[in-house]
């Protein structure tokens, strides 16, 4: 909202919004997020309201546009053959295309609205919410927003402070931002990042086995392959500890490098272990690269308007 405002240039008088109360209070803290609401209408002078309960059809407009804009969007996918992209960059400024392709057709009645609308404030409203002094548990891990993610190992035992944006978040220690990460969508879960607490598990190589997310720790099946085949030749604690190493070597080299040579130990004669991995990777460095390559002209559209050009003989 605060950037669609500042996008706008200027500030309406009113701001409505359905009854939503069901899905955004929480028992632990009902009135946080009305009192944040609050203070973003005070900092804009926005005049707060909400819809009559069993009336969706008051914000119907709103409504009906949006699912004109999903269509839209769809549509233009289609037009473009395929639904993937290369950033997430990317993919915003094609939505903004549509965005502007909707409203082409609205300039004249949105000059209108700009002569009525209130100024801005001097400035906008951190987009975050601070929470202070959160607690780094043994395990590398804390939680942010009811759900649990790892930070790295050197930060067990201490406080940090978290800056809360929508799509992600910030950690702060010694007044300095030592990480952002992507947050997790819903309640109860986690993302557990090996290289986090890799030297944590050095350390204590036993706990490997019943840890929590241990299945996190596995980058692909190979990994997995590789710890099972450790398993069968060794005690658990020596296995987890040279899957251990294994994975050192993955943060260092790379998780791609590493699981080719895995594919190369696995089923072969040679055994599975950390040694045997970091040979063959100091061999893939010294090999020249034989991958073939390959050169694909781009296809020059406009060798189809001769169609349009050529008469039936």
């Amino acid at each position: 909202m605060q950037t669609a405002l500042w996008e706008l240039g200027g500030v309406p008088e009113i701001h409505q919004t359905d009854r939503m109360s069901a899905a955004i209070q929480k028992p632990e803290n009902p009135e946080e997020f009305t009192l944040r609401y609050r203070g973003l209408l005070d900092h804009y002078r926005l005049v707060g309201q909400y819809t009559q309960a069993n009336s969706p059809n008051e914000n119907g407009d709103i409504e009906q546009s949006h699912y004109r804009f999903k269509q839209a969007v769809d549509q233009a996918l289609m037009l473009r053959g395929r639904r993937d992209f290369e950033t997430r960059e990317a993919y915003e400024q094609f939505i903004a295309l549509v965005f502007k392709q909707r409203n082409s057709g609205r300039s004249k009645r949105f000059q209108e609205e700009l002569l009525v609308l209130g100024s801005l404030p001097a400035k906008p409203l951190d987009a975050c919410r601070r929470i202070n002094d959160i607690a780094v548990s043994r395990g590398s891990t804390l939680r942010v927003a009811n759900n649990t993610y790892s930070v790295d190992s050197r930060l067990i035992g201490e406080t940090v402070d978290v800056r809360l944006y929508a799509e992600y978040f910030e950690i702060w220690y010694a007044q300095r931002c030592v990480e952002r990460v992507p947050r997790l969508r819903g309640e109860g879960k986690h993302r557990i990042e090996y290289r986090h607490i890799i030297e944590w598990l050095l350390r204590k190589p036993g706990a490997f086995e019943h840890y929590r997310y241990r299945d996190d720790l596995f980058p692909s099946s190979r990994f997995r392959m590789a710890y099972d085949e450790l398993k069968r030749h060794h005690s658990v604690q020596k296995a987890a500890k040279e899957y251990l190493k294994i994975l050192v070597l993955a943060a260092e080299y790379g998780e791609a490098p590493v699981d080719a040579c895995l594919s190369r130990t696995l089923g072969g004669e040679s055994s599975v272990d950390s040694e045997s991995v970091l040979e063959i990777l100091h061999d893939l460095h010294e090999l020249p690269d034989s991958r073939p390559r390959v050169h694909i002209q781009p296809v020059r559209v406009d060798a189809y308007d001769s169609l349009l050009t050529t008469r039936e003989l």
